[in-house]
């Protein structure tokens, strides 16, 4: 269920954020068949653990319904993010006019969620990925994809989503890297709770020069 701008990227992306592959080189090739409306992955040496990750099962609350294979919690307490990358306060608003002044699918039409990956430099941001689909989760693993393939790192950037930062969100960000997620929308309590435990940090309801702070506020400089 996709809009298919980056089957590709979308389907190496939720390999990653599944934790079935660890790692890109892992991959052969990768062959979209829109005429059965499936990919194909081949890999070098098959799928490690999968009969154990697939047999537990998470329901997320997904747009549609989302599944996370394995332990939901599993490797989240082995992830190292930055510790010494900031966000200023000029570098969101930099992000954020970005985000309003792209030509999005949901101006036009709305009922798409929409995720971008921004660097964060010297108080500018600028747009490197953006992706818009059915639901937040096919976009993130979209750029999570993209990363992959451009051996783009994680640690210096700038998460933005325009759907809720759920626990799924959250661990998929801490999974790539990044120490910064920010959304236009709201939170849930788990996603709140895993973004401390992690460090992220996690700003919400951020449009405009308007932003809640929920958490890793040490990582946030609140410059004029």
């Amino acid at each position: 269920m996709t809009l298919g701008a980056a089957p590709e990227a979308l389907a190496i992306g939720y390999l990653r954020n599944q934790r079935l592959l660890g790692s890109l080189d892992e991959i052969v090739s990768v062959q979209v068949d829109w005429g059965v409306n499936a990919v194909v992955v081949n890999t070098r040496h098959g799928l490690k653990d999968l009969d154990a990750k697939l047999g537990k099962r998470t329901t997320t609350s997904g747009c549609g319904q989302g599944t996370v294979f394995g332990d939901l919690m599993e490797e989240i307490d082995s992830v190292k993010l930055h510790t010494d990358e900031v966000l200023s306060r000029t570098a969101l608003y930099a992000l954020l006019d970005r985000v309003r002044g792209h030509d999005t699918i949901y101006k036009q039409s709305g009922a798409v969620h929409g995720c971008a990956l921004a660097s964060n430099q010297d108080g500018a941001s600028e747009i490197l990925y953006f992706v818009e689909d059915v639901g937040r989760h096919n976009a993130v693993d979209a750029i999570a994809g993209l990363m992959w393939l451009d051996r783009v790192d994680g640690g210096d950037k700038i998460f933005y989503t325009t759907g809720r930062l759920t626990s799924e969100m959250v661990i998929k960000a801490a999974q790539m890297g990044i120490p910064f997620l920010v959304s236009r929308s709201g939170l849930t309590q788990m996603g709140y709770e895993i973004a401390q435990k992690v460090g992220i940090t996690m700003i919400g309801r951020a449009t405009n020069k308007h932003f809640l702070l929920f958490a890793g506020g040490e990582r946030f400089r609140p410059d004029a």
